[in-house]
């Protein structure tokens, strides 16, 4: 019964965010400054490289920034039918930013929480993926962008139409609208828990690993670290290509 309290109290040791507050006005310090310590992060790497571009023989940096622009540009001109110049930063920002949240999940468990508790911190969560907040912050973000552009391309009148009108036409309307109302709230509704799940659960399979013997997690955390980088990168890309989808959609006009 100890062991498995202790193992409880682990795990949930882990998983308890560094908060203020209560109830609705609670905040996440913890998700909020790794969040914003990776998007300065971000921000630091690409002017960095445009400050020493080169048109020369590029560095690693350059390469790699370059590459992330001519992917993500690809991903734009693959999905996104309409113009717009914004669509093109906001992918590689998202893919970036949650590229770089997803991939705080790499460190050692306790190597950030050990550190924290040297300087008092009592709990400590490094990944802004498994805050259910950060996720649906970023989704709601998109949310509102897609109803900006879908009443700024199509007008309120065309918009309301939209909304309305398709996929049965005006003798359907309340129905017509019901569909619309819940295929645009599980937008960022889908957005926001998929990627919260795939990160949360795995951040719950290396807590569980630091609990098993040492000479057993090598052989156990060694895998699961491989396999889990295919997964920060999945989920960092399908935030992005859904992302592109639901904006290009918002600037058809019919």
């Amino acid at each position: 019964m100890s062991s498995e309290g202790g193992a409880t109290a682990y795990i949930v040791h882990h998983l308890t965010p560094l908060h203020v507050g209560e109830g609705f006005w609670t905040l996440h310090l913890d998700t909020l400054f790794f969040s914003a310590a990776l998007g300065g992060l971000f921000i630091w790497f690409f002017k960095s490289v445009a400050d020493r571009a080169t048109s020369g023989i590029p560095g690693v940096a350059q390469n790699l920034a370059e590459m992330l622009i001519e992917f993500v540009d690809n991903q734009v001109k693959d999905t996104f039918h309409g113009r717009n110049d914004l669509i093109a930063p906001l992918a590689l920002t998202i893919f970036c930013w949650v590229f770089l949240w997803n991939a705080m999940d790499m460190l050692p468990v306790d190597l950030l929480s050990a550190i924290g508790s040297l300087m008092g911190i009592e709990y400590l969560r490094v990944v802004p993926s498994t805050d259910l907040n950060s996720t649906f912050a970023l989704s709601i973000s998109v949310f509102f962008l897609i109803l900006f552009y879908s009443i700024k391309v199509k007008g309120v009148f065309g918009f309301a139409k939209e909304m309305t009108c398709t996929p049965f036409g005006p003798k359907l309307l309340p129905f017509n609208l019901l569909l619309k109302l819940v295929e645009e709230f599980a937008k960022p509704i889908s957005l926001a828990l998929r990627l919260f799940g795939n990160l949360y659960a795995g951040e719950l399979v290396f807590i569980l690993i630091a609990l098993l013997p040492p000479f057993i997690q090598p052989f156990l955390g060694l895998p699961w670290a491989i396999f889990h980088i295919l997964v920060i990168t999945l989920q960092a890309f399908i935030f992005m290509v859904l992302t592109i989808v639901y904006l290009s959609l918002a600037h058809e006009d019919h």
